[in-house]
């Protein structure tokens, strides 16, 4: 059966694709509109043609399983060239989403008309790419080249609504969309007028033309962002073309630096994380059969910083939330917290202030464990402290209903020690926000020996409904993400002993790409936590130990690591840091040299990869993928390297394997010996991608 097809409605010709899930612009996509087409020609008597797809959505992209393959004919370029010459006009239909090629084919029509909840965008610059089929030349004729900027630039997905009001969109179409598509075509087939062709039309070009000011002062702004990336300023150079170079040499110029960058390594990693979050939603032993629970109100416990952006997340889901406390104080406290932080985003998005009375309506702050009773989910999100979690979870069994998912929002204890305290084990997992939880996208969510897959299923849905990308792991201390950090940690105190300064290894971190360097961040996040998590374990950091007995805890005291200015958050270089920096060397008998930035950027990239290599062998995540996820989401790894397990196929296994037991025989540290699963695959000549161990 055709993926395309086509049928005559009076005069006007419908064009329907069907190539579900996304009726992505396979070949067969392609080479079926373009048979359909010179089809209608042949036979004569339309007046008009509706483009329009049938499934969930309008075509949602290109087919990224054909990039890097050889090319086959039509290519999108040609067929948006019959769209676009086409002697009667053509409507595009768009529901669902019109993204990328998707968006590109929509532009080549004369008109678009859409649902008014459809959503359209050029999000090529999120593979590390641009736009390759005219997007970056007709959406500036299309809507002007400032917001054509912002548009491709961000690769955020548009509502309908701002696409008729910017002129992409014709009509919004309220009911039956084709009825609405076909009225339409025999409007405009019936005007006598000439039919817009953006190839022609230059009109949205012409005030930008006059004074660039507007343009770019946008273009300052979206770029402030881009972090390093090739694909954002390559976008933005594109669009700049459209301003003055004619039509046929931007596009061509376009498909150039399309070409350029699909074959680089910064949309190859791109690419990788694409294919990598959607296989994160693949759970071992969770298949399609099973079905998550039924979450209508959430209890979350604890209204300090983490509860409270928990509860946040929520409730901006527009979930029900009961915030829980010991104190009316602390619910007030953090009550307040939460409302100023949503008042901020209000203001910094010129939202309307009166919305967020809305969400804090769906808030309901409550003193006592007992009031979780009716939660269809429960996050604790207590001291991080085993003998405490212990008490609230054999208090939560008493308290909550049948059938709640229990979780605790732990970042290193043993969430099967938590469920062994309860008579519900199935229902216990973990769910590992990261701070600022309503800001951080990622979700670990630790699978229990005993936790259910319907409980799992659980998790991972509500996770997606509230804007996270959730990944499963399993329990061990850390999980996945906080148990690779801790080698970067080891080798930052390393370092520094050894004879490198923090300046020193934040520079060579950032420069990697991280947005912030391991000793910056430490005095960000406040350094008071992990020194009181060592003195718990009985574990002494020399220098970083030192630097919190000098009262030094971070940004909050205006000294840690660095040095701060009042309401300023720029790192300053302090001597006395250095001071106390050199003396512990000579403490521990630890003679002073000078390293490299290339064994700096080994030691704080290497060992987490290790340690990657040993939690995959484990099992404790089911794929090199999920790893790179975690790191991407949780982390501030650099998109453009992919994560940190692509990252080491990228380089290479070997070279890895190499520097690691050179690293281990110049600091006379084993764990720096390399993990038997990466000297297996290096042997092997094989990277991570190969490896299928399929626990977590």
């Amino acid at each position: 059966m055709s993926v395309v097809t086509s049928a005559r409605h009076g005069d006007i010709a419908v064009i329907s694709i069907n190539s579900p899930p996304v009726n992505a612009l396979s070949h067969a996509v392609r080479a079926g509109i373009a048979e359909q087409l010179t089809k209608i020609k042949s036979d004569g008597g339309a007046k008009a043609i509706v483009l329009i797809c049938d499934g969930r959505t309008f075509v949602a992209g290109a087919d990224i399983t054909e990039f890097g393959k050889p090319p086959q004919a039509p290519g999108l370029s040609d067929v948006i060239a019959m769209l676009e010459t086409n002697a009667v006009p053509v409507v595009a239909a768009i529901h669902g989403t019109a993204l990328g090629g998707g968006l590109e084919l929509a532009l080549g029509c004369h008109y678009r008309v859409a649902s008014p909840d459809a959503k359209w965008g050029l999000p090529e610059v999120k593979l590390g790419l641009v736009p390759g089929a005219g997007g970056t030349q007709r959406l500036p004729r299309a809507i002007g080249p400032a917001e054509a900027l912002k548009v491709i630039v961000t690769g955020a997905h548009q509502p309908a609504k701002l696409g008729h009001q910017l002129g992409l969109i014709a009509e919004l179409v309220e009911g039956d969309l084709k009825a609405g598509a076909i009225a339409f075509a025999q409007k405009v087939a019936a005007s006598g007028k000439a039919h817009p062709s953006l190839r022609d039309d230059t009109s949205k070009l012409t005030a930008t033309r006059a004074d660039r000011s507007a343009f770019d002062a946008t273009l300052t702004e979206v770029l402030s962002k881009s972090r390093g990336l090739e694909a954002p300023v390559a976008c933005a150079e594109c669009v700049k073309l459209s301003i003055d170079t004619p039509l046929d040499e931007a596009l061509k110029a376009e498909r150039a630096t399309f070409l350029r960058l699909v074959a680089g390594d910064q949309s190859k990693a791109q690419r990788h994380l694409f294919f990598a979050e959607r296989e994160a939603a693949r759970v071992p032993g969770v298949g399609p059969d099973v079905k998550p629970r039924k979450v209508d109100r959430v209890a979350v416990l604890g209204a300090g910083t983490m509860g409270g952006g928990i509860a946040m997340c929520f409730a901006s889901a527009g979930i029900q939330v009961t915030l829980i406390e010991q104190s009316d104080d602390n619910l007030k406290r953090g009550l307040g917290i939460i409302r100023k932080n949503y008042e901020a985003s209000a203001k910094r998005q010129g939202r309307d202030i009166a919305g967020v009375d809305k969400i804090m309506a769906l808030i309901t702050p409550k003193v006592g464990l007992e009031h979780v009773a009716d939660a269809d989910m429960i996050v604790e999100a207590v001291f991080e402290e085993m003998a405490l979690k212990k008490t609230v979870f054999t208090a939560l069994d008493k308290y909550a209903k049948p059938g709640c998912v229990i979780a605790s929002n732990t970042s290193y204890l043993d969430i099967d020690a938590m469920a062994a305290v309860t008579k519900r084990p199935g229902d216990v997992l973990g769910m590992h926000f990261f701070s600022p939880a309503n800001v951080m996208k990622l979700l670990e969510i630790v699978r229990a020996k005993a936790t259910a897959p319907d409980a799992l299923a659980t998790a991972m849905a509500i996770g997606r409904r509230i804007g996270k990308v959730p990944v499963v792991v399993g329990v061990c201390h850390g999980f996945v993400g906080n148990r690779m950090l801790a080698q970067r940690s080891k080798q930052t105190e390393l370092l520094l002993l050894e004879g490198a300064l923090p300046h020193e290894i934040d520079a060579v971190v950032t420069g990697f790409g991280f947005p912030m360097g391991p000793l910056a961040m430490g005095d960000l996040a406040g350094l008071d936590v992990g020194f009181r998590s060592r003195k718990d374990r009985g574990v002494r950091a020399e220098i970083a130990d030192t630097i919190c007995e000098a009262g030094r805890f971070g940004q909050k005291t205006l000294k840690g690591y660095y040095r701060y200015e009042e309401g300023r958050r720029t790192p300053i270089r302090d001597p006395e840091v250095e001071a106390i920096i050199v003396n512990a060397s000579k403490k521990l008998g630890v003679t002073r040299r000078q390293i490299s930035e290339q064994e700096i950027l080994g030691r704080m990239i290497y060992p987490m990869i290790n340690e990657g290599a040993r939690i995959l062998e484990e099992g404790v995540a089911a794929r090199a993928s999920d790893i790179d996820i975690v790191w991407i989401n949780g982390y501030g790894f650099p998109m453009g390297k992919g994560g940190p397990m692509h990252y080491a196929d990228a380089v290479g296994l070997a070279k890895i394997r190499d520097d690691l037991a050179h690293f281990a025989k110049l600091t006379n540290d084993p764990t720096l010996e390399p993990a038997p699963l990466l000297v297996k695959l290096a042997a092997e000549g094989k990277g991570f991608a190969s490896y299928k161990p399929g626990k977590a």
